[in-house]
């Protein structure tokens, strides 16, 4: 019998050992992204619709420390937290059911036990409107000036969520 026919007879009647089946090592999950998208604006937050809320006190004062971040009202518009597999692509859908914004990323590598580098990708109206390796750490979100949108600007942060497998 031919080995490209015996093979598939061999699966099929489960007699090949299991560890020629194993799991996919590059779906390892390494750690956890999360993307939150604000709205600042100097006008009325109201603009930003029924389904946002008032940022927390915290947020907005770390958004008020960067001088282009600066803005007399902020908006919670939704946020995404997703797996970072080992070596596939990622994505996060802070804005639920929604694509108009979306953040690709896949590892790069581990700096440290709470930080990794990572390749990012933001994308607005299906355009990447950013592409960068960047090192995300616990705690420490990157912060992006997004477009205008209603009467405002669109912020972006993307950090790296605790995760008790990396020692948090």
């Amino acid at each position: 019998m031919k080995r490209r026919t015996f093979l598939p007879l061999l699966l099929a009647a489960g007699l090949v050992p299991s560890m020629t089946l194993a799991a996919d090592p590059g779906r390892e999950t390494v750690g956890q992204v999360k993307v939150v998208v604000y709205f600042g604006t100097d006008g009325d937050p109201s603009v930003a619709g029924e389904r946002s809320t008032d940022a927390d006190e915290e947020t907005v004062k770390r958004l008020q420390g960067h001088e282009k971040l600066r803005f007399g009202h902020y908006r919670l518009l939704g946020s995404d937290t997703q797996s970072l597999y080992r070596s596939y692509e990622n994505w996060a859908q802070p804005i639920a059911g929604s694509d108009e914004i979306l953040c690709r990323f896949e590892a790069e590598s581990q700096i440290s036990d709470h930080s990794m580098r990572l390749d990012l990708e933001l994308w607005l109206s299906r355009k990447k409107i950013l592409k960068s390796g960047i090192p995300l750490s616990e705690g420490k979100p990157v912060l992006v000036l997004g477009p205008e949108w209603r009467g405002g600007r669109l912020i972006i942060s993307v950090e790296l969520a605790p995760s008790a497998k990396r020692g948090s």
